[in-house]
């Protein structure tokens, strides 16, 4: 976009046109399709091939750690610093850059824990506290009538806003 004119070709994208939509909006399309748009409170929206573009909403930060090792041992992660053991089953997942407040959703995996052959477990996530700094969280098991917190070799944890 120059001088408040489209451009297309940019990046040797040859059918990507950077538009204005509306008054404030600027929008991206490709051979005459919308595909997203930025609008005038910053919300940033797109079409993945549902018919129409629509806020997304990102994740504000992930991580996949070990929960059997002290501190967790992070096999990857986005804004994530650390993983901090707090006791069995007991974990502080510390953020790099602060979330903006602590009203986030978290979507969570877990995975792997050693029990018995003949036994079976059903794990949930519970968090302690949360923060923009930061989110604790409790794993636990449901086992034969017995719940109980344990360490996972697979925890997963997504945090959105």
């Amino acid at each position: 976009y120059r001088n408040g004119s489209a451009q297309s070709g940019y990046a040797g994208a040859s059918s990507l046109n950077l538009i204005t939509v509306g008054a404030h909006n600027i929008g991206f399309s490709t051979n005459n399709t919308l595909r997203a748009t930025i609008d005038s409170s910053g919300n940033f929206q797109f079409n993945s091939g549902y018919g129409s573009a629509a806020v997304a909403y990102g994740c504000r930060a992930w991580v996949n750690f070990n929960g059997t090792t002290s501190p967790g041992t992070i096999r990857g992660s986005g804004n994530v610093s650390s993983v901090t053991k707090n006791g069995t089953g007991d974990y502080t997942v510390n953020f790099t850059t602060a979330l903006v407040d602590a009203n986030y959703g978290v979507a969570h995996h877990i995975g792997a824990y050693n029990v018995g052959s003949t036994d079976t477990a059903v794990a949930s996530a519970r968090p302690y506290t949360n923060s923009a700094n930061s989110y604790r969280v409790s794993v636990q098991y449901a086992s034969g009538g017995t719940n109980a917190l344990g360490d996972y070799t697979m925890i997963c944890l997504a945090f959105f806003r």
